[in-house]
């Protein structure tokens, strides 16, 4: 986190040779945005696994075989990826993971487990990071290919969550799977590096899925209160009411063009971790914003399970954990800006 990250020789496109269109991140912020339109949060996040968190290293650092391999299959839709970082007692904290990947040979021989693992059920394959040394924790390290169908590999348990409920999460353990040197991403040792730079995939497009569901509930909080009635006239017409949604409308504006700024100067070859870091932060903390007052908003529907309002004020949540926590960006941010305490 507080390394350097050689941005500029390894920009994020999916390479026509490999089944994608060439096209810069930007196009893929585009695409996220579109997809708030869906009303549930799970798809997105499936679709963003697969286009902007399992998938970043291998397209940068893999070799042209473990490309054909996976990634080609992956950008066709024939497979399904997950990203294999969290474990049960390591979430925003990579550095203290402790699966294990001992090179035996030709071959890795992992240990381990990993938790909280979207599309882990139903993944072909897992950008897996594991410890493959016992050196320092952020240079002992490294991003495998794991096939999901190898002997040793236990999927435990789909995990029952309070939203994203149509989201496959699942817990995993590895008992002496054993997988070729050969699916190695890159360096050995550069894993936490690797996923350094695909975090601020994640992020920005964390981020821009969350706008567009910020905007359609606030439309459909304004559509509601302007026709429900309370002491003889609509709820719209409190200035308390009407006052809280245009501000919410103006954080939402102010985000967006963060996000912008963010990807314009990612798109250019430049570190954004800081500006992804602060865009992470503020959509985790806005969305639980938006729902929670719009919620008030509706009133006793808006505690039922036949609106909008609740469904998102449940998906979003996840914002403000998942991909690091508030807590975690924070301290990114911290960093950057050279007043994190040294330990």
């Amino acid at each position: 986190m507080g390394m350097s990250l050689e941005f500029e020789n390894h920009i994020f496109v999916f390479s026509t040779e490999y089944g994608g269109m060439g096209l810069d991140f930007s196009y893929n912020i585009a695409v996220a945005e579109e997809l708030g339109n869906i009303h549930c949060g799970g798809i997105p996040m499936a679709i963003g696994v697969q286009a902007g968190m399992a998938t970043p290293a291998l397209t940068r650092f893999g070799s042209h075989e473990l490309k054909k391999q996976f990634l080609v299959p992956t950008i066709a839709g024939d497979f399904v990826a997950c990203l294999g970082i969290s474990e049960d007692g390591a979430g925003s904290d990579v550095a203290n993971i402790k699966t294990m990947a001992v090179r035996k040979g030709t071959e890795y021989v992992i240990n381990g487990g990993k938790m909280w693992i979207t599309s882990g059920s139903q993944a072909d394959w897992m950008c897996l990071l594991a410890n493959t040394s016992k050196g320092p924790p952020h240079q002992n390290k490294s991003l495998i290919c794991l096939p999901m169908n190898l002997p040793g590999i236990h999927v435990a348990k789909k995990i029952d969550k309070l939203g994203m409920r149509s989201s496959d999460t699942a817990q995993i353990f590895f008992e002496d799977v054993r997988v070729p040197c050969k699916n190695l991403i890159g360096e050995e040792g550069k894993g936490f590096t690797y996923q350094m730079l695909q975090f601020q995939e994640e992020r920005l497009w964390g981020v821009a899925t969350a706008l567009t569901p910020m905007e359609t509930i606030i439309q459909e909080t304004i559509d509601y209160t302007g026709q429900r009635k309370v002491f003889g006239q609509p709820v719209l017409h409190n200035q308390t009411v009407h006052f809280r949604l245009a501000e919410l409308a103006t954080e939402v504006e102010l985000l967006r063009s963060l996000l912008h700024r963010a990807v314009a100067l990612y798109v250019e070859g430049n570190d954004v971790t800081k500006f992804a870091s602060m865009a992470k932060l503020k959509a985790g903390r806005l969305t639980r914003e938006v729902t929670d007052s719009c919620l008030q908003f509706w009133g006793g529907m808006g505690f039922t399970n036949e609106v909008l309002v609740s469904r998102f004020y449940r998906d979003l949540r996840l914002m403000s954990i998942g991909g690091g926590t508030d807590e975690t960006m924070l301290s990114i941010i911290c960093k950057y800006m050279d007043i994190l305490p040294r330990k």
